[in-house]
């Protein structure tokens, strides 16, 4: 039975009906010119996002309304909010502004859904769980804006205008959907001796924010779209070697290292990928070429007529009748 009473366990809901009304509000503020305000919002919003998940595990009140309600809010928070927010901004009154917005919108809904259905999907491998599976809602919304944090900081440019901030907008709706492993910060593990300096690094992102709020963001979003290629080398690393599937995170170092060493010393498995596959793509031709020539070339059956009989064994060390060049060699010798 649950220690916590039935109001603390409604806690993580709260939060996050919160992150839903953080994102109506940015619409609001937008209505009204204080896209800054918009900005704000949307971090309140990705806060209380943060925030649910691990209150729910904490307090042991996860349930499948809370999963649920957890979508619908970030799809109203980073899908509607912010296509609606760059909207407003920038792309109202073009010919082609509306449906970048509408697409914007749809396709967080099918990121949403198709996250879903793979919390219960049992035949992804081990390692799947510290990716996503396409860039996340609320690193989508923040990447999104990065046109508007420059124009609030550096004023209009060629980065505020409408057609930079449709494409824009549409790179990003594109990244939602689409097959890209993205780092889950969730299952993310930092070195020991890497502590130190990604402090450091936190503190100098924390001055920046404080000081020019906007920039900050825009590198912060620039940071994280730099980080995919390192995301997709580790997958594909994952993939190549099932033998560090099991192994936790800390001791997949080793593997790698053990790898490295094999391929510098020049020791390879006997099949590699490329052989195997040019095998299994000739395999697959003479099979094409068999079948096809038996279909047009039906093979008669063969007739091998009566059975001979087996003539018996003579044994060992009788009288044997010399072959003809035999009996002329001993002749010779004679």
């Amino acid at each position: 039975m649950n220690p916590y009473q039935a109001g603390v366990r409604l806690l993580p809901n709260a939060v996050t009906v919160l992150a839903l009304c953080a994102g109506l509000s940015a619409v609001n503020f937008a209505l009204h010119g204080r896209f800054e305000l918009c900005i704000a919002a949307a971090g309140v919003a990705a806060l209380c996002d943060a925030l649910d998940g691990g209150l729910a595990r904490l307090l042991d009140a996860s349930s499948r309304i809370g999963q649920e309600l957890d979508s619908l809010a970030d799809l109203v928070s980073f899908g509607v909010a912010p296509a609606l927010v760059v909207y407003i901004w920038a792309l109202q009154g073009t010919r082609l502004g509306w449906v970048v917005a509408l697409i914007f919108a749809v396709c967080m809904a099918l990121r949403l859904a198709r996250f879903n259905t793979l919390i219960d999907d049992e035949d992804q491998p081990p390692f799947a769980k510290e990716f996503f599976v396409g860039v996340p809602a609320p690193a989508a919304a923040l990447t999104a804006g990065i046109p508007l944090y420059l124009f609030l900081h550096f004023g209009p440019g060629w980065w505020s205008s409408p057609v930079t901030v449709g494409v824009w907008a549409l790179c990003t709706a594109a990244l939602m959907v689409s097959r890209i492993p993205t780092l889950s910060l969730k299952t993310a593990r930092v070195r020991p001796r890497y502590v130190a300096p990604l402090l450091v690094l936190v503190g100098v992102a924390a001055a920046i924010l404080l000081t020019a709020p906007f920039l900050g963001m825009a590198l912060i979003a620039v940071g994280y779209l730099l980080l995919i290629p390192y995301t997709v080398y580790r997958y594909k690393w994952l993939e190549r070697h099932p033998e560090a599937w099991g192994v936790p995170v800390r001791e997949r170092r080793a593997v790698a290292r053990a790898a490295r060493s094999a391929r510098r010393l020049g020791l390879r498995p006997p099949l590699r990928r490329r052989v195997a596959g040019r095998t299994m793509a000739v395999a697959r031709g003479m099979g094409g070429m068999v079948r096809r020539r038996s279909a047009e070339d039906p093979v008669e059956p063969f007739d091998a007529g009566p059975a001979r009989p087996v003539r018996p064994m003579r044994p060992l060390g009788g009288n044997r009748r010399l072959p003809s060049t035999e009996r002329r060699r001993g002749l010779r010798r004679r």
